[in-house]
């Protein structure tokens, strides 16, 4: 394995105050703008969601790859994330993101081997290292509910 790569974007400023953010080979574009909040316009991506997406995606194909590595049999993972900004010295910064992963096991016992995976997941997981605001995780985990025949 590689002991780096090298990701590339480019986002450019459009009309008003609307911009666009595309990836190379990836077909298709996102719109942004700032957030209303600081004069940007209502209904677009915004940086901060970006970057929360950007937590939230790595975190859910973290925990996938190791649960499937470890052969948990887990038929639903969702996470949600949300993203605290404060203003400080010298402007605003993200001073905390909070993880609620969801997973939905198929048999209790693997419950306790799942809230591994989910701690592991949060260690691993390269975005939220590569931050220096506080992350917490608060997980649920779920007991699938059984098949019964009609």
């Amino acid at each position: 394995m590689e002991k780096s790569y090298t990701y590339g974007a480019h986002a450019h400023w459009t009309m008003h105050k609307r911009g666009i953010l595309d990836a190379g080979d990836i077909p298709r574009t996102i719109n942004f703008a700032a957030p209303p909040e600081f004069g940007g316009e209502p209904g677009l991506w915004t940086p901060e969601h970006l970057l929360l997406g950007a937590v939230a995606t790595c975190y859910v194909a973290t925990f996938r790859a190791i649960a499937e590595a470890s052969k948990l049999v887990c038929d639903h993972m969702e996470v949600f994330v949300e993203g605290r900004i404060e203003k400080q010295e010298g402007g605003f910064r993200f001073t905390q993101i909070a993880l609620r992963p969801s997973v939905r096991i198929e048999k209790e016992e693997d419950r306790a081997r799942a809230e591994r995976l989910i701690g592991k997941a949060e260690r691993a997981c390269l975005v939220s290292r590569s931050l220096s605001c506080e992350i917490t995780v608060t997980a649920k985990i779920e007991l699938q509910e059984p098949v019964t025949a009609h």
